[in-house]
């Protein structure tokens, strides 16, 4: 039997598991909702260290992997000899590297200049990468042959936010599309967000003539229609996809910097945002027009002294009724959804400093963490209080995404095939969370 039969075998063998199972495609997984629907996986640790399937090195970066058709995919930044940005693909099974693509990057006009911030988004065999100055590149995700790249800073004019470009892209349709903060067009049209023919990168519209901010766009169903949602430096809009127009906005602007940093979470008719300094707005989507609206308002004397919740990074978790999140100084709060009033805190699960946080997932009825200490847990969360059911430690955090004592994890996993991903600033690691251990 020659090399090839064999190796046609093994993926023949492969391909079926892979099929099977759930990618993680791009920030907070497949419809960007933080959900994790694969079954089969363990109900409980085996021990205090999560054991790891494999490990692979990489350098500095806050963005989180993600992962499609068997590879897994996650950026970097190098600063010796020159400053350059990479994108990686690594073969999911076993952490072999099988392409990287670089480019000259300087971090100048970019504060926290650790790495780049933005997931890779995968989509029909494209893989785009933002880096944190605005390079965007549209790669084929099996090769990493470059389908087209563009420096949007310089072809958009952007007013660079203080922490760089952020914001995931977003594929919809035919169109990928980004929140850069851009300058107007010459048609007069802003630019703060930009839409993309997905295959060839020409333009295809702009919107809002606003700063950027943070957040990742998503996609919503309300009154019978996808809608676009894009949380700016001064408003949510919902907006077509297919044209930029918007279909309705409030305003939430920063009273001091632009901050928005998480993705609007929203559960049935209900869109919660919230930022460290000014709290958080809890809005009612119209479910029979295309309508939006204030249902509560809240905020603390400061960042320190807080109502509700004030949220660097860490998205929320809606239930019905009920809201569950990081505070400023790593304070795990439920709240209740119609009012914002507490229910309960938590002190437990986070670091209890300054930006301690947390990414959430929900499995079934539990909602997985995975904490700045590099800790996975599995938890369940109700009115009545936090249940934690089993704590493990994943990777090490490291000082380059925050120099603070042993440092921090402060990038969103990925979890794909029944496995985990994550990365630190020294290595990307994959550890299994299938019941049956394979």
């Amino acid at each position: 039997m020659n090399g090839r039969t064999c190796l046609g075998i093994a993926l023949a063998l492969l391909l079926p598991a892979v099929l099977a199972a759930d990618d993680w495609p791009q920030w907070r997984g497949p419809t960007r909702d933080g959900v994790w629907r694969e079954s089969g996986i363990v109900e409980k640790f085996a021990g205090p260290e999560i054991k790891l399937r494999w490990t692979a090195p990489i350098a500095n970066g806050y963005s989180g992997p993600t992962v499609a058709d068997g590879r897994v995919y996650v950026t970097d930044r190098l600063t010796k000899p020159d400053q350059v940005e990479r994108v990686h693909c690594f073969q999911w099974t076993d952490g072999k590297k099988l392409w990287t693509h670089g480019y000259p990057c300087d971090y100048a006009a970019v504060s926290y200049p650790n790495g780049p911030r933005a997931s890779v988004t995968v989509d029909r065999g494209r893989a785009y990468s933002l880096g944190a100055t605005g390079h965007l590149v549209c790669l084929d995700a099996a090769s990493g042959r470059v389908h087209w790249e563009k420096d949007m800073a310089a072809e958009f004019k952007i007013e660079m936010p203080i922490w760089g470009i952020a914001a995931a892209p977003l594929v919809e349709g035919d169109f990928v599309i980004l929140q850069i903060g851009g300058r107007k067009r010459p048609n007069g049209n802003g630019a703060c967000i930009v839409a993309l023919d997905r295959v060839t990168g020409e333009e295809r519209w702009t919107a809002l003539d606003d700063p950027a901010c943070y957040s990742a766009p998503i996609m919503i169903e309300q009154a019978g229609r996808r809608v676009l949602v894009c949380w700016t430096g001064t408003r949510v809009a919902g907006m077509d996809a297919q044209t930029g127009s918007v279909l309705w906005e409030y305003p939430f602007k920063s009273s001091r910097w632009v901050e928005a940093i998480i993705t609007p979470s929203v559960h049935r008719d209900r869109l919660l945002l919230s930022t460290f300094g000014d709290g958080s707005l809890m809005l009612r989507l119209g479910t029979d027009k295309l309508t939006i609206e204030k249902l509560w308002q809240r905020r603390g004397e400061n960042d320190k002294d807080t109502d509700a919740l004030h949220i660097l990074m860490a998205n929320p978790h809606q239930t019905d009724g009920y809201v569950y999140g990081v505070d400023s100084y790593g304070q795990f709060r439920c709240l209740d959804a119609a009012t914002g009033d507490r229910i309960w805190e938590d002190l437990t699960v986070a670091t209890q400093a300054r930006w301690g946080t947390l990414h959430m997932v929900a499995h079934g009825e539990e909602v997985w963490m995975f904490n700045d200490r590099g800790e996975l847990l599995i938890t369940r969360l109700s009115p009545k209080g936090l249940e934690k059911i089993s704590v493990a430690r994943l990777i090490k955090p490291t000082t380059g995404q925050l120099s603070r004592r042993d440092g921090v994890t402060w990038s969103h996993p990925a979890f794909a095939y029944r496995h985990v991903f994550i990365r630190n600033d020294e290595e990307l690691v994959c550890a299994s969370l299938a019941a049956d251990g394979k």
